[in-house]
């Protein structure tokens, strides 16, 4: 298993052994020891749960207030997405910049992000499987958006894809309103968060 750190500090893109033969795969994406070895944490499991999207869905940018914030560990086991890391803690040396990947069955790829992250991803196949491990529970009091289409963050998200999109996300406030509004993580509090290393 091979982890490499995004150029979102706390995000990295983790590579699996996948295991092939005449029946199919089997691949990991997660072991607790790789885990924190590779990152110096634990993942403490708060919720599971998986979404189907039909090709050209866009979901996110999401994130949860810090604290207590929400780690996320996505993995694509059907179909294929681009994967999309933001950085939106305040006083962060990389705010406003993000990173992404492609996540899919094939690869058995899969994505960490930390507390005070955003997250969003496109589906690039129908039926497209997203698979989460997630520190806490989903609290609808503490969980925000932002708009995926923010111009002044500029992610790249494929031409060709006709994007489906719900109302929660494309009425979700740019970066800069998030921020006037008092929204966003400070890095100062995710860095304080007790499992940070040093």
């Amino acid at each position: 298993m091979v982890f490499t750190e995004l150029s979102v500090p706390g995000a990295y893109l983790i590579t699996p052994e996948v295991h092939r033969d005449e029946r199919g795969s089997f691949v990991a994406p997660y072991t607790a020891a790789a885990f924190a070895e590779a990152t110096g944490r634990e993942l403490p499991l708060g919720q599971s749960h998986f979404s189907t999207s039909r090709r050209g869905t866009i979901r996110g940018i999401h994130y949860a207030d810090v604290p207590p914030g929400q780690a996320k560990l996505v993995c694509c086991p059907g179909g294929a997405i681009r994967d999309f890391v933001v950085d939106l803690r305040l006083g962060s040396p990389t705010f406003g910049q993000w990173d992404s990947v492609q996540l899919d069955a094939a690869s058995g790829k899969a994505v960490y992000l930390e507390e005070g992250l955003g997250h969003a991803f496109v589906a690039l196949a129908d039926g497209t499987i997203t698979a989460y491990l997630n520190s806490t529970e989903y609290n609808p009091r503490v969980e925000h958006e932002v708009d995926p289409f923010d111009t002044a963050l500029g992610l790249d998200w494929p031409a060709d894809l006709p994007p489906l999109v719900s109302r929660r996300d494309r009425d979700a406030p740019s970066l800069a309103e998030a921020q006037r509004a008092g929204l966003l993580p400070t890095y100062r509090a995710c860095s304080a968060l007790p499992w940070r290393r040093g």
